[in-house]
């Protein structure tokens, strides 16, 4: 008798996914230490051994977790920056590049992300570095370059550092959004991210618009 696609036995791929993404929810709902391999074994539908083959242990399994998390935003935050590639009007483009990018950061993911990182960087510190190799250097990096071919257009002046330029586009957008959030423990509006956005792409614009 033929097997429905519920009865098939899962793949090597789509069991690491499972184990991932049980993972992660255990992590963001109990916390790392509270959050035990039982439970994310049931929760997955693997048995316990699976997770230890895959990933060894808890650590391991935790930084897995982080880097797949990373490797997500990441393309999310790809896709955001991409949007400076389009449209004539400068602050409109801005704009439209900083609200997407301000979703990203909000992204309930994305905070449950932080706050498992928030509580596991003393022990566990290259998990932060294991986050801007991932993402957050990469995600710099596709700005600047963008930042610099506005500036080569004579659409912006970067000073001569389109890192630095990216850097503080990237902290008047999350610094707001950190404390109006308080620090993630709380919601924000779509009219409060837009407002934070055009607040950040006008003083940006300030500090990097073109000179007469």
């Amino acid at each position: 008798m033929q097997r429905t696609d519920a009865e098939r036995p899962k793949g090597r791929i789509d069991k690491r996914q499972a184990i991932l993404g049980a993972a992660f929810e255990a992590f963001a709902e109990d916390g790392y230490h509270r959050a035990s391999v039982d439970s994310i074994a049931l929760a997955a539908g693997v048995a316990k051994h699976t997770i230890y083959n895959h990933f060894g242990d808890k650590e391991t399994l935790l930084r897995a977790v982080v880097a797949d998390l990373a490797e997500q935003a990441l393309v999310r935050n790809l896709a955001a920056v991409e949007l400076l590639d389009r449209g004539e009007d400068l602050t409109e483009t801005l704009t439209a590049t900083g609200l997407r990018l301000a979703e990203c950061y909000c992204d309930e993911r994305t905070v449950a992300l932080r706050r498992i990182l928030h509580s596991q960087l003393p022990a566990m510190p290259d998990l932060l570095d294991l986050i801007r190799d991932t993402a957050t250097d990469r995600v710099t990096d596709a700005l600047a370059a963008r930042l610099a071919r506005l500036a080569l257009a004579g659409r912006l002046d970067v000073h001569g550092d389109p890192a630095i330029a990216a850097e503080h586009f990237g902290a008047l957008l999350t610094a707001p959004l950190e404390a109006r959030t308080r620090m993630g423990t709380g919601a924000i509006s779509k009219s409060e991210l837009r407002q934070v956005t055009r607040n950040a792409v006008a003083t940006f614009l300030r500090a990097f618009g073109p000179t007469a």
